[in-house]
């Protein structure tokens, strides 16, 4: 506690009451966010206002879905691929989440060892994590590139069946794609500042921290795991149902 913030003996001042004590506890930090750093406090915040845009998103998909009046596409037919024999239902789908759900497991692996001041194999598993990202959004790119040139949807139109199919879909998924993108550009750079020891020594500036702390890998894998954690939501909705 600061000095200024005691009376002349030493104690701290009383507390007011009502709505004057509710400011007072809210113009301080000290007392708002006790022990919590601003980087994850906001990041919460970021994380809260992001769950309330993909929570419109994907209700406007269910309630699309469920008024239309022409019969939607089947999932399991059209993201189906062939690999010179029958048609495997949603085999793409299926490697996509293995890869995305493998990757929040690195993330929290990352984490533990960071906390642990492991530099090196923080740094490694944020790296694996972030190739695991990029291999996602490549698939990603490969799916549409079929669904586009071999199958003809566009956002406006879809030969499949409803055409809120192709604007639903490009909207979700591709809202979802770019924050795996981001993720996977941030998780690079945190690592490679893992790997240089930037964190081992007092820094300043944008992506460091106090000496010796790796804060900055947890925040990270909040954004990480949030992301993982809506594409669950995704793939039930839009690829299952």
């Amino acid at each position: 506690m600061t000095q200024s913030a005691l009376t002349d003996t030493g104690q701290s001042p009383t507390r007011p009451d009502g709505m004057q004590g509710f400011v007072t506890d809210w113009s301080s930090d000290q007392r708002a966010f006790k022990n919590v750093p601003w980087g994850k406090a906001m990041m919460w915040i970021f994380l809260l206002s992001d769950t309330f845009i993909f929570s419109c998103f994907l209700l406007s998909y269910m309630t699309v879905r469920m008024s239309t009046t022409v019969p939607w596409p089947i999932p399991s037919e059209v993201f189906a691929l062939s690999f010179g024999g029958e048609p495997i239902p949603l085999i793409l789908i299926a490697i996509m989440t293995f890869i995305l759900i493998s990757s929040s497991g690195t993330m929290a692996m990352a984490v533990m060892f960071g906390y642990k001041k492991d530099r090196r194999t923080t740094a490694i598993l944020m790296f694996v994590t972030a190739l695991f990202g990029a291999s996602f959004v490549g698939m990603q790119a490969f799916e549409w590139t079929k669904l586009i040139v071999d199958e003809g949807v566009r956002p406006w139109a879809n030969p499949m069946g409803a055409a809120q199919f192709g604007s639903t879909f490009f909207m979700i998924t591709g809202f979802h794609g770019f924050h795996v993108s981001i993720g996977v550009i941030f998780l690079f750079i945190i690592a490679r500042k893992v790997w240089r020891g930037d964190f081992d020594r007092e820094a300043t500036g944008f992506f460091t921290s106090r000496k010796g702390n790796y804060e900055i890998v947890e925040t990270m894998g909040l954004y990480w795991h949030f992301v993982d954690l809506v594409w669950v939501f995704i793939f039930a909705l839009f690829y299952l149902w």
